[in-house]
């Protein structure tokens, strides 16, 4: 009874919306749709599907969250649509659901910054204080950790992962796995080093941050394979965020990686 909804918004019977939300006006809420505590739908915003939104999300106008994959393969099977608190999700913003082969859940974690026509395709899962800038697009099934930025007009293209704390410049494809805290640029992405500037900013430590660039050293001009050189990182070094970059490298992927050039 705490909600405000405005008189021309469409609520479906079923819906459950949280205490003291928002409903513009014109918006489009489906029945199996839950929004939490003070989630605000700023305008003419349809959310419809097996969706459900964390509180005090904020959605702008002309955003769809929740509609079917754009998967030729689809075939109306019931799959899910979680996002969690605190994310805002800008003019124009597309996410989908699932699909049962992808596992049926397209999932968003807290804290997010989804720009102008952005797109979440099926069976995505994307971490927390994640950032994609206007336009980016993430084809089905990419998995992007925490602390991800995107730059604008970027893509990326499906089963690929993204690892913690990294960066991908604007105007870039990305076809292969991101090592964690890796910067990315170029029309066809480059692993051009380490995204050295948010690693500052989050307050790690100057002795982790060498040991960053000298893995990444040893990445870009150790001997064998990509992973062999990944193995012997992991035997040697002292820092979590080497441990960590080794466990990605080593990890499943149905991807190849981006490697230092």
């Amino acid at each position: 009874m705490s909600a405000t909804i405005h008189p021309s918004a469409v609520v479906e019977t079923g819906a459950k919306i949280g205490e003291g939300c928002i409903i513009g006006p014109f918006c489009h809420v489906g029945p199996n749709v839950e929004l939490g505590p003070r989630v605000e739908l700023k305008s003419h915003v349809v959310v419809t599907g097996c969706t459900q939104i964390g509180e005090e999300t904020v959605i702008f106008p002309f955003a769809v969250i929740g509609e079917i994959p754009q998967d030729l393969k689809f075939d109306g099977e019931e799959t899910r649509l979680v996002i969690g608190k605190r994310n805002r999700i800008r003019e124009h913003v597309t996410m989908n659901t699932g699909t049962q082969g992808g596992g049926g859940l397209t999932s968003v974690g807290d804290d997010g910054l989804f720009m102008a026509s952005s797109h979440v395709a099926h069976d995505v899962h994307v971490g927390n204080n994640v950032i994609l800038a206007n336009n980016v697009a993430l084809a089905g099934h990419c998995v992007l950790a925490d602390q991800v930025i995107v730059g604008g007009l970027s893509g990326v293209h499906q089963f690929v992962r993204i690892g913690r704390g990294a960066i991908i410049g604007a105007v870039t494809m990305v076809t292969n796995d991101v090592i964690p805290h890796g910067l990315v640029q170029g029309p066809r992405g480059q692993l051009d080093g380490l995204n050295l500037v948010g690693l500052k900013r989050r307050g790690v430590s100057r002795a982790d941050i060498t040991a960053l660039r000298a893995a990444f050293q040893m990445l870009a001009q150790g001997e064998g394979a990509f992973q062999d050189r990944a193995r012997r990182l992991g035997e040697e070094t002292t820092s979590e965020y080497v441990s960590e970059i080794v466990a990605f490298i080593l990890g499943d992927s149905d991807r190849s990686f981006l490697t230092p050039g």
